[in-house]
């Protein structure tokens, strides 16, 4: 784990770190930036450039930063090795959201590749993939209701951006 003096003391158990690499190699500053605007309750808390006198990085480019994105902290770095990884549909981040505005805001800030749309899922400019879902739906597959449970299912799997008064309403019957 890389960890520098200004970075403050670690508040989370479990923290998401994101390396940009490959084709995302120098824009870590670029999402850090996007996702201070769209996460309106966010932070930098500390970032580190690679000097010049680095042997193998890009100047500049961020050694090490660590964000606060609402109320979860990030880190993020690039690194300029060739990786046979990227990110991908693997790994998400799920944001869950109380109304249909607060869901619309969400999916119409981060999504950039369209034909990763799917179930409440998409894709972001930096390829990060995000579920961006209603709060009540883990109630509702979670219910003893199979019945309701397979309905809710059925329609958000028709979906992109998911519809909360379509889910209620399928939930109900």
């Amino acid at each position: 784990m890389t960890y520098t003096a200004d970075a403050g003391e670690i508040t989370q158990k479990i923290q998401p770190s994101l390396m940009f690499i490959n084709k995302q190699y120098g824009r870590a500053e670029e999402a850090i930036n996007f996702y201070l605007d769209v996460f309106k309750n966010s932070e930098t808390l500390a970032l580190t450039r690679y000097s010049a006198s680095h042997p193998f990085e890009k100047e500049g480019t961020i050694m090490f930063s660590k964000q606060r994105f609402e109320d979860v902290q990030f880190l993020l770095n690039e690194n300029s090795s060739n990786h046979a990884f990227d990110f991908n549909e693997a790994f998400s981040f799920t944001i869950y959201c109380d109304t249909q505005e607060e869901i619309d805001y969400y999916w119409y800030k981060l999504t950039a590749v369209p034909e990763s749309e799917v179930c409440g899922w998409l894709k972001d400019r930096f390829d990060v993939s995000w579920q961006i879902v209603p709060r009540e739906l883990d109630e509702m597959l979670l219910t003893e209701d199979k019945a309701a449970k397979d309905r809710v299912v059925a329609t958000f799997m028709k979906m992109k951006k998911l519809d909360i008064a379509a889910l209620r309403q399928a939930f109900k019957g």
